[in-house]
């Protein structure tokens, strides 16, 4: 089986719009507060770089993901979720937990901040294994 690149892309798109949903209007003012961000802060960053960056990373995200659900065949919804929801689990989860533990950090804001690559993470599994490509 072979990367379905337009897959890739759709769904580093969807969790990109997911994290602006997530930081800028569910989390926004809880977020600013647990990390002290001011919204002069807020206002005085570059308005572009972060954003670009932020996708390109996305596209990495999601490229190794579906090579995951290409592996583990994953070729459903609910097998590209299943895949999505393991991997913050096994990995980004316990790793970013205890980052936080020793950091003192609040639970709280563990939950704004890691909890969105669980749901982004299964979104883009769900799209991943979903999407089939057409026979050529």
């Amino acid at each position: 089986m072979k990367t379905n690149y337009p897959a890739v892309v759709v769904s580093a798109v969807a969790y990109w719009l997911l994290g602006a949903l997530w930081f800028a209007v569910l989390f926004d003012k809880p977020w600013m507060a647990y990390e002290h961000f001011t919204e002069e802060q807020a206002r005085s960053m570059n308005p572009v770089l972060p954003y670009i960056i932020t996708f390109a990373l996305n596209i990495l995200i999601a490229f190794v993901l579906a090579q995951l659900c290409i592996w583990r065949n994953a070729n459903t919804a609910g097998r590209g979720a299943a895949l999505g929801i393991l991997v913050w689990i096994g990995f980004i989860g316990p790793v970013t937990y205890s980052t936080y533990m020793y950091e003192m950090r609040p639970k709280e804001l563990f939950a704004i901040n890691e909890f969105y690559p669980l749901v982004g993470l299964c979104l883009m599994g769900t799209i991943l294994g979903a999407w089939k490509k057409k026979a050529a």
